[in-house]
């Protein structure tokens, strides 16, 4: 899971973002963009043991050290559940897409597939922006 842990109060003033340190978040999230199209290559191609490599990888994507988890959730606040729920969908899904194509089950895979690009899109179209905007200055 992207985020783990307990409900933090928001930050204040004194927790402001360094805006000019890369977080592991960004990497991580560069990262599964490129197993996201790894993935969509390899079920155009039905090259199902490269579709379970880059799902399991998505399922279980390396997490942001815990003071950077810390500082995410603080941010995200009350809205801590809708962030965790998207990424436990994600992973979800993202293990039923390794089942599937380990089953060789393209129909299922793409069942899968569109689960887990659903869970990516919800988190993005909340948090994305805001999150930006808040850590990167709206970079």
């Amino acid at each position: 899971m992207i985020v783990a842990g307990s409900l933090l109060p928001a930050a204040d003033a004194a927790d402001a973002p360094d805006r000019t340190a890369p977080m592991a978040l960004t990497t991580i999230m560069r990262d599964l963009g490129h197993d996201m199209q790894g993935a969509t290559d390899g079920i155009a191609r039905e090259d199902w043991p490269a579709v379970a490599t880059v799902a399991a990888r998505i399922a279980d994507h390396p997490q942001p050290p815990l003071a950077e988890k810390l500082r995410i959730l603080a941010f995200v606040g009350k809205d801590t559940g809708h962030f965790r729920g998207y990424d436990q969908q994600a992973h979800d899904a993202a293990q039923q897409l390794a089942m599937a194509a380990q089953r060789q089950d393209g129909t299922a895979a793409i069942a899968a597939f569109a689960n887990l690009q659903g869970a990516c899109l919800g988190c993005h179209q909340q948090f994305r922006k805001p999150f930006r905007e808040h850590f990167h200055g709206g970079r």
